[in-house]
């Protein structure tokens, strides 16, 4: 929504294209779409109901929102003769590690299958831990840390058996070799395969209610030794992977033998969005402004893009999800205690009264989310503390009395 916001501000009449693989819809822009149509049985259909839509109107560029719409935008730019990449599977994480491994770049060790018995060898042989996760999934949805061979077996039936009752184009299960080291993620946009660098997030990550979830997400300067490696390495993913135009959002490993690959989203950074006024404190503008400056009409506004984010920030932040620590139906909502933290630039709550939740077990499920920024580190650390604490004891989600 937040993409299709940035897009109407800049002049445009906007489209909203509904795949018929999204799961949920973000309808919440702000403003009235020229018309919500959604994906055909064919592209012809779908190309043929977007041209009724748009009326006299030219389509201008083709944006993608979420993973679910990567190859579906794809295609229809490939169509239209509009910006965009080559249609392929850039979706699939084996497809991703395979790419990155051929252009001679430390890749992931993995294997996918729909069968157990076709990829049991391979958690024998990888030896454990093991993480096992959908092959097309993103937000950390069933992503598991797998620590013996009855564990991994039991996790790749479930989730087989949840991605096949979700109807899921992509229904293969990923088997990939545990990596130690410190996670970031980092985020480019791309124009005629000029990458350029929007943020550099330091990602703490890592099992939580027995699932995997990320802890919070604090900005790194781009001039920092180990964003520069990281940045560098991650072009060249990119260069592998064929991706030459739009947003781009890479999970990055560092080992003790340099960087390596989880996965690549093309798309747009996630988190609702509630790192984007984080961004433009740290950067001076986000990676939705740079997206569109990418696809929009004529080079000049992405030409003048930094090619890195610039230094000498003033400040620091970071992203911070707020988790659920138990399942139950809600009584009562306290979001306000957060936003009366110094630091603290937006809140998005997740959750409302009278709901059920469930305990947080990936990046979908979590709560709330929230963006803080100080130019006092000590302001800053003492805020995420209390929120942290707030998290714990329950103070920001109160539940009805009910067993645990």
């Amino acid at each position: 929504a937040l993409l299709a916001r940035e897009v109407h501000q800049r002049g445009y009449a906007v489209l909203a294209l509904w795949s018929n693989c999204l799961v949920w819809r973000d309808t919440a822009a702000g403003f009235e779409f020229l018309a919500e149509v959604e994906e055909q049985a064919t592209v012809a259909e779908t190309l043929e109901v977007l041209r009724q839509s748009a009326a006299c109107l030219p389509i201008a560029a083709v944006f993608c929102g979420l993973d679910t719409g990567v190859m579906l935008a794809d295609v229809l730019a490939q169509h239209l003769q509009l910006r965009g990449n080559r249609p392929m599977a850039r979706g699939d994480k084996q497809v991703q590690q395979d790419a990155v491994k051929a252009a001679n770049l430390r890749s992931t060790r993995s294997v996918k299958g729909t069968d157990w018995n076709s990829v049991k060898a391979f958690a024998e042989t990888e030896g454990f831990p093991i993480i096992i996760k959908p092959a097309g999934s993103a937000g950390s949805y069933g992503v598991k840390l797998c620590h013996n061979a009855c564990e991994a077996e039991t996790h790749f039936r479930q989730l087989s058996w949840q991605l096949q009752l979700q109807g899921r184009r992509n229904r293969e299960v990923l088997l990939q070799e545990y990596l130690k080291g410190a996670q970031y993620v980092v985020d480019h946009v791309s124009r005629d395969g000029v990458h350029k660098t929007t943020m550099v997030w330091d990602c703490d990550r890592g099992p939580f209610n027995g699932g995997y979830v990320c802890f919070q997400q604090q900005c790194v300067a781009a001039d920092t030794a180990v964003a520069r490696q990281l940045i560098a390495y991650t072009r060249a993913c990119l260069d592998a992977l064929s991706i030459t135009e739009g947003a781009t959002h890479a999970e990055v490993m560092m080992t003790e033998t340099g960087p390596c690959l989880v996965e690549v989203n093309v798309r747009c950074h996630g988190a609702g969005g509630v790192w984007m006024p984080l961004a433009r404190a740290f950067a001076g503008y986000t990676q939705v402004d740079a997206y569109v400056d990418a696809l929009g009409d004529g080079a000049a506004p992405f030409e003048q893009l930094p090619d890195v984010p610039p230094s000498g920030s003033k400040g620091s932040g970071l992203l911070l999800p707020l988790s659920s620590y138990h399942d139950g139906h809600i009584r009562s909502t306290h979001f306000e205690k957060v936003r009366e933290l110094q630091s603290v630039l937006l809140v998005k709550e997740c959750v409302h009264p009278g709901t059920r939740v469930e305990k947080t077990r990936d990046d979908l499920g979590v709560v709330g989310m929230c963006a803080l920024w100080h130019r006092d580190p000590a302001v800053l650390a003492s805020d995420v503390e209390a929120i942290r604490e707030m998290d714990q004891k329950g103070s920001i989600l109160v539940l009805h009395n009910e067993a645990r």
